[in-house]
């Protein structure tokens, strides 16, 4: 990774990578947050939080993952959810854009160091236009947001009240957008609305905004306006995306799709998910648990309900989670993508893997195969010392902890019933999730080069 230049953060004797930056910011914006859910004010009986309730509850926040020890409709006060909101938008944002965006509020210059920062913190290829991309980042989050609850509120202001009915339609809206998966309807979810279509939409439409990256949506819309002005056909409005944007789309309808139809087939016939609905209903409450195993945390349907097929397909599905650059978790659909397809050039006798007539990089499989093998490992390891230091089966804890490091909050029943251990596993599992492996170990890491300084001779190693 790249070394920052000193004068970001006023960081003076210790030089900090990119990565070791931002992971220190996350854990900053944890224990700030949990810090004021402590107080008396932040709950609805006036009295104060443990702090690992409240360590868990600023955890789950700031990594948009959405599974929690105590209700958030009821646990928490007005300014107790306010303080949850604005952990979600921050860690929507992500805490160095937040950062970024106070410099441009206070008019600072942006030095080299702090573009190379945010450029490795969005993934991006150059710091050309960075600073227009970061603008154009918060602002459009807004509008979506800002559009997202104006469409809840006709649906939440005659169950709430107006004024109560604009809060859960902006809490709703910020949570959908950033995947976080919280709410602050009930004690159940969105499953008040499973057959409600329009809150379904809305909730589907915002999830997928934000999953499947900045990067993808800002292009479609820029070439949806060209497409207007010049009159494109759809064919060559679908060939003027860049390579990137027209395989994240592929895969994520490739992924909704395939997931609603798996999720009919295991659930169908089960009375306490999809088997009393009509089925347009069923077809709905499917589509919709697609969409949210991919890191949103919402449920229509009952999670500890669900037959053993559908929490495995949900583990994959989790695992995977959403598009680079975006607000969702997991290892991402492009990561696993290349990795599968390099597995499959590898098969045919292929000497280079090709994605949509462009080759792919060595280090950038090289990169996709470390993030989907660390990302397995912790997991892995996680979910084992969940089994071993609480009484969660082995389909809940691998349900639990697929949900904690992919950033989604879904659970079957389990959280709110964990001890002491089992919540620190999990605090463990979404920061982990959130920040990833791999971001962990160069955290750790104090090689400032990349490259090895001594070449070796091959050796003779059998595998497969």
């Amino acid at each position: 990774m790249k070394h920052i230049d000193k004068s970001v953060f006023n960081i003076k004797k210790l030089k900090l990578s990119s990565t070791q930056i931002i992971v220190l910011g996350f854990l900053l914006a944890i224990i700030a947050g949990s810090l004021f859910l402590m107080l008396p004010f932040a709950t609805a009986d006036g009295e104060h939080t443990d702090y690992l309730t409240a360590l868990f509850t600023s955890t789950t926040s700031i990594c948009v993952t959405g599974l929690v020890v105590e209700d958030t409709f009821s646990h928490w006060s007005f300014w107790g959810q306010f303080i949850i909101l604005i952990l979600i938008q921050v860690g929507g944002f992500g805490v160095i854009t937040i950062y970024s965006g106070i410099m441009m509020i206070l008019k600072k210059t942006f030095t080299l160091g702090t573009r190379l920062l945010i450029q490795d913190y969005y993934n991006l290829d150059s710091i050309h236009g960075l600073i227009k991309f970061l603008k154009r980042v918060i602002k459009d989050t807004f509008i979506v947001e800002g559009i997202g609850a104006f469409l809840y509120s006709f649906f939440f202001i005659p169950r709430f009240g107006f004024f109560k009915g604009i809060w859960v339609s902006v809490f709703n809206a910020v949570s959908a957008f950033c995947n976080a998966g919280m709410d602050i309807i009930g004690s159940n979810s969105l499953m008040d609305y499973t057959t409600n279509v329009p809150v379904n939409i809305i909730t589907i439409g915002l999830i997928v905004m934000g999953g499947i990256g900045y990067v993808v949506w800002f292009e479609f819309a820029e070439n949806m306006k060209n497409s207007i002005k010049r009159g494109y056909t759809p064919k060559i409005f679908w060939s003027k995306l860049g390579v990137h944007s027209r395989l994240a789309i592929h895969l994520t309808i490739f992924l909704i799709v395939s997931g609603m139809l798996f999720v009919m087939l295991f659930e169908w016939n089960n009375p306490e998910t999809l088997g009393n609905l009509s089925v347009g209903n069923k077809i709905l409450a499917s589509l919709f648990q697609s969409v949210t195993f991919r890191t949103a945390g919402f449920a229509t349907i009952p999670q500890e309900a669900l037959t053993p097929s559908t929490c495995l397909l949900g583990c994959i599905y989790m695992f995977i989670g959403g598009s680079p650059v975006g607000t969702a978790g997991g290892i991402k659909t492009v990561t696993i993508f290349v990795v599968l397809l390099n597995v499959s050039s590898f098969i045919k006798n292929r000497t280079e893997t090709v994605i949509l007539d462009r080759a792919v990089s060595e280090r950038l499989i090289n990169k996709a195969n470390a993030i989907v093998a660390a990302n397995l490992i912790i997991t892995l390891i996680l979910i084992f010392v969940l089994i071993n230091t609480t009484s969660v089966s082995a389909l809940s804890a691998s349900y639990e902890m697929f949900s904690a490091t992919g950033t989604v909050g879904l659970s079957r029943a389990v959280t709110a019933g964990l001890n002491t251990a089992g919540r620190i596993v999990v605090i463990i599992g979404m920061f982990a999730g959130r920040i990833g492996p791999i971001s962990m170990a160069l955290f750790f890491s104090t090689q400032s080069s990349d490259k090895n300084d001594i070449k070796y001779a091959n050796g003779h190693f059998i595998v497969g």
